[in-house]
């Protein structure tokens, strides 16, 4: 429970809470959801405090203001793990920036830093940039790109292939979905069963009785 809370007014990712509600008079909600009515902002205090919690102003636009009796502290905790799930499912794209001339020590470092970027998740877009007469061999350079996509292949899929725009040769690419549609884990194609051996065919019932051969003991001469 936030006993009193400041006398200053909310910063703008918060809401006024108990002395900090200041109207004549505001309509009440409870903490499961019912309506209290009209009243003071001291009767609805006196409520919120008996019950170990806190008057929180949700619509101050609202005429009268609405506020709603509810523990503020578990309310602040529970908005900021909304928010920052909000922002790891933001997916950013990663620019690479190469030209056609790139030394195959330093291709080998922006694909590994792609790799990187991709196993966090981001999407890559890889920029070719091409000056004077590199842009008389376009085809070259798209050869090039799709090499480097090719290196990827096993974590990236292509969203977008090698396209020309003005004097770049863009690509994009995203992490290869682990997931099925439904947010479940794709589950691995089942192995194989290994062939389970015949049994042995039993003996006939015609066959004799079975034959015992027997090494004959040699005798050693004296």
């Amino acid at each position: 429970m936030n006993r009193g809370g400041s006398s200053r007014g909310p910063s703008p990712d918060m809401h006024r809470v108990n002395h900090q509600i200041r109207f004549p008079q505001i309509r009440v909600i409870g903490v499961d959801g019912e309506q209290l009515g009209i009243m003071s902002p001291d009767e609805a205090r006196d409520i919120a405090g008996n019950e170990g919690l806190d008057l929180v102003e949700v619509a101050p636009q609202a005429r009268p203001p609405v506020c709603r009796i509810m523990d503020y502290g578990k309310f602040r905790y529970e908005a900021s793990k909304r928010a920052s799930a909000q922002k790891a499912a933001r997916v950013e794209v990663k620019t690479i920036t190469l030209r056609p001339k790139t030394d195959s020590h330093d291709l080998e470092t922006k694909i590994k830093q792609a790799r990187g970027f991709l196993a966090k998740g981001d999407r890559v877009k890889f920029v070719m940039r091409l000056r004077g007469r590199e842009r008389a061999h376009t085809g070259m350079w798209f050869e090039k790109l799709n090499g480097i996509l090719a290196s990827i292949e096993d974590v990236a899929t292509i969203a977008q292939r090698p396209t020309e725009e003005g004097r770049t040769i863009v690509a994009n690419v995203e992490p290869i979905a682990q997931r099925d549609g439904g947010g479940q884990k794709v589950q691995e194609a089942p192995q194989a069963e290994q062939p389970v051996p015949a049994p042995a065919a039993a003996p006939s019932a015609d066959t004799g009785p079975e034959v015992v051969h027997t090494n004959p003991i040699s005798r050693s001469r004296s």
